[in-house]
């Protein structure tokens, strides 16, 4: 298939949004089981299209296959309970402490035409027809998605699996278009008839997307997911406990896919102990036997090597690993660098930038009491990660609490690679990992970007919609009165 025009994918998408907005759960449900078929039914086509354009391989792709379409068919099941409406209805009440209350009847609703910046590292899970995709079509919006430049035969092709599985479903025209190229994705973004976008990329293209979105006649919300470094914390207890199941750990999760995970644990504070630096040269064992493997294009090995090169040069900062002798720049090595606490404190944000790669920092120190103050300052991540004993669960309870307050997922004696998708799934986080702290863009709540409240006030039987009326015929959940 060939893509649309930005204005006419907008246009056709506002002229979608109505009835999108208006199908009953059942028909949007099917809409999303029937993308999630059409596309498993094309799986080693896709698989094999994507391999050629990525080099990830097609046990990791056909991996991520699986996830796009369980996340569809999740999003299905979420939607023919409804809960999504939250439907609340308050009755009259003429004694009500404030004054009589008159009827009020709120829902959600679809916020209207979204438009989605494909991710160049997960050509299924977060492109086409990935989670900001699916998450959109579920809360009743039509998408016009952007593709991206790295995997584009890949995208074409999603796309026409998508626009005939969705004519199948009876989906109204222009729930779903497929734009290519930099300026059109500006251009759609400026489109008076958008509601809403979302972004999973570099911190740098997302922030001049949101000032974009910011500057519109009429700005809109842009959901943006920029990058993240992931902090580690060991406590000198797990360090010598468990110092080689560690390694083991952190090697897998830093190396893993290249490296070129928005979770990879890119930051690793270790105790000056005995243990912590048996742990630290554990690492370094393990990492120099990986390989060196392609990443996703020219343009992320380049970011890659210049941003390894910068921290490198950072005063305090050696390097542990990298590789020997001549390097392929468009498979480069891993690396890892480490620096004292006091020198990481000294360098600020030089040394706090996401390195898009398989590049790890460790960071030693003698006083883990020093650490909740580091934490405290640290930017805004997806996760952060605590390795502990359980005996030391109570000690480190405010080293918990700095680091829960500077990301959106802690996780204990596990490592962040590895979002699973669920309704419990927070996949966000303060600023700069994401523009909208509040929000999600893994798991069920992340069809909340994509919806608005309306209160019907006093109004007949015959203005409501559906999921208002008393009738209910769509059967959804109706909180009454409290």
């Amino acid at each position: 298939m060939t893509t649309t025009s930005v204005d006419e994918a907008l246009r056709a998408a506002a002229a979608a949004a109505g009835p999108c907005a208006r199908t009953t759960p059942t028909a949007r449900a099917g809409m999303l089981t029937a993308v999630a078929d059409a596309l498993e039914a094309e799986r080693a086509a896709l698989v094999t299209a994507a391999d050629a354009e990525t080099s990830l391989g097609t046990a990791r792709l056909g991996g991520e296959l699986t996830r796009t379409t369980f996340q569809l068919r999740l999003f299905a099941d979420e939607v023919r309970t409804g809960a999504f409406y939250d439907v609340r209805l308050d009755r009259p009440d003429p004694e009500w402490p404030t004054g009589p209350r008159p009827d009020l009847r709120r829902y959600r609703t679809a916020a209207g035409p979204v438009l989605v910046f494909a991710a160049s590292n997960f050509p299924f899970a977060f492109s086409v027809a990935g989670g900001d995709t699916a998450s959109a079509w579920a809360a009743g919006c039509p998408v016009v998605v952007k593709a991206h430049p790295g995997h584009p035969e890949l995208s074409r092709r999603t796309a026409a699996v998508l626009h005939r599985a969705l004519t199948e479903a009876g989906a109204p025209a222009g729930t779903f278009a497929l734009i290519e190229g930099e300026a059109e994705g500006v251009a759609a973004l400026r489109h008076p008839a958008l509601a809403a976008a979302a972004f999973t990329g570099s911190q740098r293209g997302g922030l001049a997307l949101a000032k974009v979105a910011a500057e519109r006649d009429t700005p809109i919300p842009f959901y943006g997911e920029l990058g993240s470094i992931n902090p580690v914390v060991v406590t000198p207890g797990a360090a010598e406990a468990r110092a080689a199941g560690i390694a083991e750990g952190y090697v897998g999760s830093l190396t893993q896919g290249a490296g070129q995970f928005c979770t990879n644990p890119g930051l690793l504070f270790v105790p000056a102990t005995p243990a912590g630096q048996m742990l630290v040269e554990e690492i370094a064992t393990r990492l120099r036997e990986v390989p060196a493997a392609p990443m996703l294009g020219g343009w992320i090995a380049d970011g890659y090597l210049a941003g390894a090169r910068r921290l490198a040069e950072q005063p305090g900062v050696r390097t542990l690993v990298r590789p020997q002798g001549p390097e392929d720049a468009a498979a480069p090595g891993p690396r890892l660098l480490t620096m004292d606490l006091a020198a990481f404190t000294a360098a600020g944000e030089a040394v706090t930038e996401e390195c898009f790669g398989p590049l790890g920092l460790v960071v030693t120190y003698d006083d883990a009491a020093a650490l909740d103050d580091v934490i405290a300052v640290l930017p805004g991540q997806l996760t952060a990660s605590l390795h502990a004993e359980p005996a030391e669960a109570e000690s480190v309870s405010a080293l918990a609490g700095a680091l829960a307050a500077r990301c959106g997922r802690l996780l204990w004696n596990q490592w962040p690679t590895g979002v699973s998708v669920t309704p419990a799934m927070q996949h966000g986080g303060p600023f700069p990992a994401t523009t909208a702290p509040a929000t999600t863009s893994v798991g069920t709540a992340a069809m909340e970007r994509f919806l608005r409240p309306v209160t019907y006030q006093s109004c007949p039987q015959e203005l409501l919609p559906p999921p208002l009326r008393d009738d209910n015929p769509w059967g959804v959940p109706q909180r009454v009165s409290g």
